[in-house]
Formats: C-alpha cells, sequence, structure tokens
C-alpha cells in the first residue's frame, strides 16, 4: 500500500507539472481516459450478463438461501444491467457527437481523425452486449412477471433505435 501511496504522488506531481506547464491537459489524455471508461463500463456489462445467466442456469438452491431467492434476484439483477447499458450507450452517443463536430470543423480547416474504426468496434461491441442481454431477458420472461417485462423490452428497442438514428 506504500508503494501504491508513493506511486500516486509522483503521478499527482507529474501530473501537476504537466497542468503547469500546458495550463490543460493534452487531448490523448482525456481520449485514453474516455476508451477506459468505456471499456469499464462494457466489462461491466459483460459481467452482469454472465451473472443473469448464472443465477438463471443454476441449480435452485445453490449458493443461495432458498429456491424462493432467484425470482426477486433475477429481474433486480436485469434492471441494474440495462441501466449500465443505457449508460454505455451515452457514452457511445457522446463520442459519436463528439466525431460529428470535429468532422463540421474540419470544413473550417481544423485537424480531423477520419478514422472511423474505433468509434464502429465501441458499437459493435455495445450491440453484442445488447444482444446478449436480450436473450438473457427473453428467457428469462416468465421470471419478470406481464409488468416488467413489455418495459424492459421498450428500454432494448429506445437502446438500440437510438443508436441506429445516431
Amino acid at each position: 500500500l506504500r508503494l501504491v501511496a508513493v506511486l500516486r504522488a509522483v503521478l499527482e506531481g507529474e501530473k501537476a507539472a504537466v497542468l503547469k506547464r500546458e495550463h490543460h491537459l493534452p487531448l490523448s489524455f482525456h481520449r485514453r481516459q474516455e476508451e477506459l471508461k468505456f471499456s469499464v463500463g462494457l466489462q461491466r456489462l459483460q459481467h452482469r450478463v454472465r451473472e443473469i445467466q448464472a443465477l438463471r442456469d443454476g441449480p435452485a438452491g445453490e449458493g443461495r438461501a432458498g429456491a424462493g431467492a432467484a425470482p426477486q434476484e433475477l429481474p433486480t439483477l436485469i434492471l441494474e444491467a440495462v441501466k449500465e447499458l443505457e449508460a454505455v450507450k451515452q457514452q457511445v452517443l457522446k463520442r459519436i457527437q463528439i466525431w460529428k463536430r470535429q468532422q463540421q470543423l474540419a470544413g473550417n480547416g481544423a485537424v480531423f481523425e477520419e478514422n472511423l474504426a474505433p468509434l464502429q468496434k465501441r458499437c459493435e461491441d455495445l450491440v453484442e452486449i445488447y444482444f446478449q442481454l436480450q436473450q438473457q431477458v427473453m428467457a428469462a420472461s416468465a421470471e419478470l412477471g406481464p409488468e416488467l417485462l413489455p418495459r424492459l423490452l421498450e428500454r432494448f428497442s429506445e437502446v438500440l433505435s437510438s443508436l441506429v438514428k445516431r
């Protein structure tokens, strides 16, 4: 823990020195930070999907207080996963908006990176998780009940339509 504290202090000092010299952090730092936030959100979503599948597929009494625990846990877990899916979608949409703005500024002579591969990869990764989560929701439709399932399906369609439209 001391080593971590020392390294953190050194990095804080370097960050302060860069800020003092540049008066702001370089753009590459912000882009890297954004990429890390996205990858962490995506990993969290993948973990949620695996948790949902394990909860659905696992034996009824194993590792739980009783067989009745699963029906209460599953909807909560699915709602959390959908909330995280929407948050990651917002990150992708924000990145798309930034790309569009940079494209507009390029018409005025600003530097513009035309490489769409990272943005396309983000969208593909998000849609892959989207379909995995939607499959889990459809497989668990009996446990979710008639009130929750239509709301979840509506949220899913909103996520996909907003990605496609942007």
